[in-house]
């Protein structure tokens, strides 16, 4: 009987004209938010299947006035697209594992207040974060290790940051002390512990470490222009499409070199590209690859794990 009069008072209860107009605001500043947000991505798509010599004209927005595959064409002309796109994933899946890796086995031992050198450690990872030898002496180290044209370059020197290991543990010392004392009264040992207990407890860390060690190896092409120039083989996505964007500034998007434009020449077609059109179209290239990644990692930023199973 109780339940009934609580539903039959809930259809009776209406909400109020100023909590109707909280509603319809909150919608609105959403539906604005998530357009102003959004459209910028959506305008590049746009600018990226558009005719560039049209695309001038302005007033592309919301859908390509002339549609063409000519921009991607343009970009995909290039002879290290491919290879540099499978040095791209090489290098973000190997830096982010190893990456992770190397960070949570540094943080766990960090995190507990037994481990007698941890405040030293951590105050020289910090120094790192306000102290730099500079561009030069960077350069001078790398060179001195042997990394110089080497895969290693990218992996070996950017292996712990010091900002993703004060998050690390940061979390890691919110876990409960129960848990390693218990195992500890089992038998266990450290590496057992942060094998079978701290690491499944750990998938939240985890996975935003992944995310920011993967977007920072796949975006970067500084590295590649600073250590690894000399060899093809180790180009990056980033560093060959940063490269056909400047060929395209330079040449004002009069239009394609080499064997492709002489093709397109027998073929009767007559088509130009533009810096904007090539940038919006790298733009899309080089972002969708790491957009597929944040599905598989959001529900792990929405809320972290309850810590249970804790003996009395």
């Amino acid at each position: 009987m109780k339940t009934k009069r609580t539903s039959s008072a809930l259809r009776k209860w209406k909400q109020s004209p100023g909590d109707r107009a909280f509603d319809v605001l909150n919608l609105v500043f959403l539906a604005l938010f998530a357009f102003v947000t959004l459209f910028p991505f959506w305008n590049l798509l746009v600018l990226s299947f558009n005719d560039a010599t049209d695309a001038y004209r302005g007033n592309v927005f919301f859908w390509p006035r002339e549609f063409t595959w000519y921009n991607y064409e343009y970009l995909f002309n290039n002879p290290n697209i491919f290879q540099s796109a499978f040095m791209s994933v090489l290098r973000t899946v190997s830096g982010t594992l190893l990456g992770v890796f190397c960070t949570i086995m540094l943080a766990y031992p960090l995190s507990r207040k037994a481990f007698v050198l941890r405040k030293p450690i951590l105050i020289l990872f910090l120094a790192t974060m306000y102290i730099s030898g500079g561009l030069i002496p960077g350069y001078m180290l790398t060179r001195s290790l042997g990394l110089i044209n080497t895969f290693w370059v990218y992996i070996i020197p950017g292996l712990v940051s010091a900002w993703n290991l004060l998050i690390a543990k940061s979390f890691l010392e919110e876990l409960p002390d129960s848990l390693i004392e218990s195992a500890k009264i089992d038998g266990a040992g450290e590496m057992r512990i942060l094998v079978q207990i701290i690491i499944p407890l750990s998938k939240p860390i985890i996975a935003t470490l992944s995310l920011f060690i993967a977007v920072g190896h796949w975006n970067d092409w500084f590295t590649t222009m600073l250590y690894a120039s000399d060899n093809n083989f180790l180009s990056t996505l980033q560093y060959e499409l940063m490269k056909v964007l400047n060929t395209a500034n330079q040449s004002g998007g009069a239009g394609v070199a080499g064997d492709y434009k002489l093709a397109m020449a027998k073929l009767g077609v007559q088509q130009q590209v533009s810096p904007n059109a090539i940038r919006a179209s790298m733009t899309m290239f080089a972002t969708v690859p790491i957009l597929l990644v944040y599905p598989f990692l959001q529900k792990y930023f929405v809320q972290g794990f309850n810590i249970g199973a804790v003996k009395e």
